[in-house]
């Protein structure tokens, strides 16, 4: 047999990915008497690679030697990367090093930048970058595909920009792919305004380029622009896949725009990617969130194959609704039908039983999680359980269980002692919290509006007044309430006290009169006195408050209204929710920072344990 039927062969089995079927063939070729060449190598050894063979990768290695090959300059580039798939850095420098034609080859060298990228040895491949302008030898576009994405964190920005100067420099940057791949590494660094105006710039916008911008605001929690830009996107006639769903699903999911997630989900089933488990777990997930419980549900339920990734995210769906019962059942039907929980359900399924009262059942998974199920519990556990057993009252057990942890303590997990004190009103122990959760979040101004609430609750007023100093001096500003409420697929944003909506007038005069009866009901105290509080305050009439009314001003009688509200609800306006709800004869559904609350005939889903 000649040379070529081998190697094409070779070639064509590595690229359909058929890697140990082209070692065996590779063996054949040996045995039948032919002998590999230059052409032959290069697939044997990616096949080797990506298998991963390191004991094979080696022979083959000698087998090049033994040739006479390891000059050839493709042969050369794949023992480099294979060596760097095998995590063996050592001898693919050894490789690189030991060949005099290495030192004037851009492919060798981008072939060791990528290994080292792969590895995260980001001091090596900028060393190895500069050696190589040292030497004059060019750098191209694969050059930089390699070097940029190893800078795609917040710690590396400032490299980041010089590497994109340089590929200015060079007119690299009209390479399509090359300014894709800069846009990608601005949005990891959360330089969002960097990337929009590489983005912006762009004369040429692919999937690719749109979908990282999409992805990138929805992992920096800008919702409202990812929405923005999808629509964007439909005008620019540039069709969505997977991924471009994916990062609208989970900002319609932070928005509540339920909408917009449904008109997302018509799009899915016309593109045929309903099978997609990544898209249904989106999908569940977003349904969840923006108070669609049902519809979450059948979804889950209409998945053929359903990952933990699924489980965790119906029963996350359930705990945050308060249906903590559910979301126990859920959780022990995931272990019966032999999926192995995580990390991630395991939070679920904890918080879940924080926000049902389920203290019990909560500590009963956190010590399965340890003793049956073999898993770490990391800090985002021990957050959940001290908040277990914190909203409990079990305030000394919970401060005993921070001081056990097997790891350090973070902000989170103090903050959860903090959020337990202002329930039981332990002005003591709230002052210990604070004082370390403030250690690792000193600029979170929610934890000093807590700690200031505390005092305000217990008529200390020097205390008010010592936290409001501390937030001066260090020039943190409370974060302004506000809610959404979706009407019309157009989603409606109130601040507190917000007095610019061209119903306001209608807005106000019925917040009043549903307050004057809601007092008649609760027996509240005066409007007017409290008003004057707030007033003081700087918090005017909360915002969940204005966009309900919103919603019922604009809504047919006995539709539910859904309003997101980024901030925890404060215990009058889920006093106020309450009395309206029997009122106006609706349920009335407020998502706000730590979970949903359905008000419906004077009662809350959560039994007021929240």
């Amino acid at each position: 047999m000649t040379w070529i039927p081998w190697n094409t062969q070779l070639r064509e089995l590595a690229k359909q990915c058929q890697y140990l079927e082209a070692l065996t063939l590779y063996r054949q070729m040996l045995r039948c008497g032919s002998y590999p060449n230059a052409f032959s190598f290069p697939f044997a050894l990616k096949s080797s690679a990506s298998l991963p063979l390191p004991f094979s990768g080696q022979q083959l290695h000698c087998q090049v030697i033994k040739s006479g090959c390891s000059q050839e300059p493709f042969v050369l580039t794949s023992l480099i990367s294979m060596y760097c798939k095998f995590s063996s850095l050592g001898n693919a420098r050894k490789v690189f090093d030991e060949n005099p034609i290495s030192n004037q080859l851009t492919v060798c060298y981008n072939a060791l930048i990528s290994g080292y990228a792969l590895n995260s040895r980001v001091f090596d491949v900028i060393a190895l970058f500069c050696r190589m302008r040292e030497m004059g030898v060019s750098v191209n576009s694969v050059t930089m595909l390699g070097l940029v994405p190893v800078f795609s964190g917040p710690g590396y920005i400032s490299v980041g920009m010089c590497f994109h100067c340089c590929c200015v420099k060079l007119g690299l940057n009209l390479d399509f792919s090359v300014a894709n791949c800069l846009v990608t590494m601005y949005v990891k660094c959360a330089a969002i305004e960097f990337g929009r105006n590489l983005f912006d710039e762009m004369p040429k916008k692919g999937l690719i380029t749109w979908n990282a911008m999409i992805s990138g605001y929805a992992q920096n929690g800008l919702a409202a622009d990812v929405l923005e830009l999808y629509r964007k996107m439909e005008t620019a006639g540039v069709c969505p896949d997977a991924v471009t769903f994916v990062g609208v699903l989970s900002s319609c999911a932070n928005l509540g725009a339920v909408s917009v997630g449904h008109e997302v989900e018509q799009r899915i089933e016309s593109s045929r990617l309903g099978l997609n488990p990544f898209l249904n777990n989106a999908l569940i997930n977003m349904y969840a969130r923006c108070g669609n419980l049902v519809k979450a549900r059948a979804i889950f339920d209409g998945m053929p194959v359903k990952s933990v990734v699924s489980w965790t995210a119906i029963i996350g769906g359930y705990g945050m609704h308060g249906y903590g019962e559910i979301a126990v059942e859920l959780f022990d039907e995931m272990i019966k039908s032999g999926i192995q929980p995580d990390g991630a359900a395991f939070v679920s399924v904890l918080c879940a039983c924080s926000h049902a009262g389920l203290t019990e059942k909560g500590l009963e998974y956190f010590s399965e999680m340890k003793m049956k199920h073999r898993l770490q519990p990391g800090p985002e556990h021990y957050s959940c359980v001290v908040d277990l057993l914190g909203r409990a009252g079990r305030l000394n057990e919970a401060l005993e269980l921070i001081k056990s942890m097997q790891v350090k303590p973070d902000g989170a997990v103090w903050g959860a002692l903090l959020g337990a004190c202002k329930i039981h009103r332990n002005v003591e122990m709230a002052e210990l919290a604070f004082e370390r959760v403030i250690e690792f979040e000193p600029t979170n101004i929610g934890y000093y509006v807590l700690l200031s609430n505390i005092y305000s609750e217990a008529e200390n007023l020097e205390g008010v007044l010592k936290v409001r100093v501390m937030m001066r001096e260090r020039k943190l500003k409370k974060d302004p309430g506000f809610s959404y409420v979706e009407y019309k697929g157009k989603v409606h944003l109130f601040l507190a006290g917000d007095r610019s909506h061209p119903q306001k007038k209608e807005i106000y005069r019925m917040v009043d009169e549903l307050e004057a009866l809601v007092k008649k009901l609760a027996g509240c105290k005066d409007n007017e006195e409290r008003r004057n509080k707030e007033a003081l305050l700087g918090m005017g009439v909360h915002s969940e408050k204005l966009a309900i009314v919103f919603g019922l001003l604009n809504s047919e009688p006995g539709t539910e209204i859904v309003v997101i509200k980024n901030l925890r609800m404060c215990e009058d306006c889920h006093l106020f929710f309450k009395g309206v709800s029997k009122i106006v004869t609706r349920q009335l559904v407020v998502r706000d920072a730590t979970r949903f609350h359905h008000f419906r005939d004077g009662h809350c889903s959560c039994k007021d344990y929240w």
